[in-house]
């Protein structure tokens, strides 16, 4: 019996939020993000990122590119990092958690004019047409490029990344 009500109050907590801390246990949608001074505070998912997974978007050119612009040294074996953006090793010592999360979410809102793309946007592009195709707009509603969970993963990555 008391493992049933657990069960039930652990179902009652996911339901409604985890247990008074207001973070819901559906991810954010894309137009729900707040953003404080670039920074995103609350997790998009209500749950920690997994830094293993964070560090394999990071690498994979085809998933979050990120190290076409940013090196690393944690990740020696990584073919051909850019450096276009800045290097990320210490990002941690830099950066809050939360100012990771607004930065890899959406850049623009810390860095005015940055090259960096927003991960984590579906609307206010100035023509979200079809790449190298006369069709001016993009036939469908535009996902983001990184998931929730993804965006996590990554934000949990960045946060290993310590001055040595």
């Amino acid at each position: 019996m008391k493992r049933a009500m657990t069960a039930a109050a652990a179902a009652c907590i996911l339901a409604t939020g985890f247990a008074g801390t207001g973070v819901s246990a559906s991810p954010v949608a894309p137009g729900d993000v707040v953003f404080e001074d670039g920074a995103v505070a609350a997790s998009l998912t209500g749950m920690p990122g997994d830094p293993v997974a964070g560090a394999e978007i990071y690498a994979e050119k085809s998933v979050g590119n990120c190290v076409s612009c940013h090196a690393v040294s944690t990740l020696p074996d990584v073919q051909f990092p850019g450096n276009i953006g800045p290097a990320l090793d210490g990002a941690a010592d830099r950066y809050s958690e939360a100012q990771l999360r607004g930065i890899v979410t959406n850049a623009k809102m810390t860095f005015d004019g940055s090259m960096m793309p927003s991960f984590y946007k579906v609307t206010g592009f100035i023509r979200p047409g079809i790449g190298f195709t006369s069709k001016p707009i993009a036939p469908e509603d535009i996902t983001p490029l990184l998931t929730p969970e993804q965006i996590e993963d990554v934000v949990a990555f960045l946060m290993t990344l310590k001055e040595q």
